[in-house]
């Protein structure tokens, strides 16, 4: 193995936990990175074949890789979230899919290597792309959005009322090409008491910027609809992520699953005849354990949670 894309997966005993009732077929793991949970799913549930996607291509081969001893209970494609149902369509024709996960965000393999340019740590290139062959990096954006649509960036994901002044510092400081040179930039655009709040100044920033270059967003909410959709009766889907946009993004479409897209008063009976197609499992996101997070301080962030394809169609 390579160990260019050497990761420690996330919560795996209960990912495995999580998907142990599932009936026979196809899992898919849609972030499959390194192949940690993988390679756990596989040897744990040995009636199983794996479909493994991923927009980065080390991560792609290195997955490749560990999980070659599985034979061809594995497969592993370079793919992003809205071309999912194409993808196991293609690698598992006619199969029921018993399980989907996503385990959201960057991995630290992506953060710890200079040159993919998605860490405020080191200085490097201001890239951030997950699949490097295609899309804007994210030098292209701070050196040609305008200052309103960086504010807009900067305040969908938490900055408030130093969004503006972060934009403005960034516009009158182009061009920006390295993340140590928007480091800089970022630091002396906050004003004293920002720049004393927990964490690094950069790291909201540095967050944005990530999510727009690789339309993250938007592509898990297109993935977790074909998810939702492929799943056989009594399959789970199980997502992991890392912060509040995705958390609330995964929430919201369970939810919407779970009622059929009602539309009714909560407080009224359903009378727009919404039917539901899966059973929300988590109430509330389950968290790591401390033990984990010492162990592990990059899981500290992480919820899970899960939800049930409908045996039949409720009433």
């Amino acid at each position: 193995m390579t160990q260019e894309f050497d990761h420690t997966p996330v919560m795996v005993a209960e990912v495995v936990s999580m998907l142990e009732p599932v009936p026979a077929g196809v899992l898919v793991d849609a972030t499959v990175g390194g192949g940690g949970h993988a390679a756990a799913l596989l040897a744990a549930f040995a009636e199983h074949e794996l479909v493994g996607v991923d927009a980065d291509e080390a991560a792609v081969a290195e997955s490749t890789e560990r999980l070659s001893r599985f034979g061809d209970r594995a497969r592993v494609v370079k793919a992003r979230f809205d071309e999912l149902a194409v993808v196991v369509r293609a690698l598992a024709p006619g199969r029921p899919v018993a399980g989907v996960l996503f385990d959201l965000g960057v991995s630290s393999p992506q953060l710890d290597r200079p040159e993919r340019g998605f860490s405020y740590r080191f200085d490097g290139p201001l890239d951030m792309r997950m699949d490097r062959s295609r899309g804007a990096t994210a030098a292209d954006l701070v050196n040609t959005l305008g200052v309103a649509e960086l504010t807009r960036l900067f305040a969908d994901n938490g900055e408030g009322r130093f969004a503006r002044p972060l934009a403005e510092g960034i516009v009158a400081s182009r061009p920006i090409g390295t993340t140590s040179r928007l480091v800089q930039v970022i630091e002396r655009s906050l004003p004293g008491v920002a720049r004393k709040r927990a964490g690094h100044p950069a790291k909201r920033v540095f967050q944005a910027l990530r999510i727009e270059v690789n339309e993250e967003l938007d592509v898990l909410a297109a993935g977790l609809e074909s998810a939702l959709g492929m799943l056989a009766p009594g399959g789970r889907c199980v997502v992991l992520s890392y912060h509040s946009g995705e958390d609330r993004l995964v929430k919201q479409r369970f939810m919407r699953a779970a009622s059929g897209g009602c539309v009714c008063p909560a407080d009224l009976p359903c009378v727009c005849g919404a039917v539901g197609t899966v059973r929300v499992l988590t109430r509330g996101a389950r968290l790591p354990s401390a033990a984990e997070t010492a162990r592990n301080p990059r899981a500290a962030s992480a919820r899970l949670r899960a939800a049930e394809r409908l045996l039949m169609r409720a009433s």
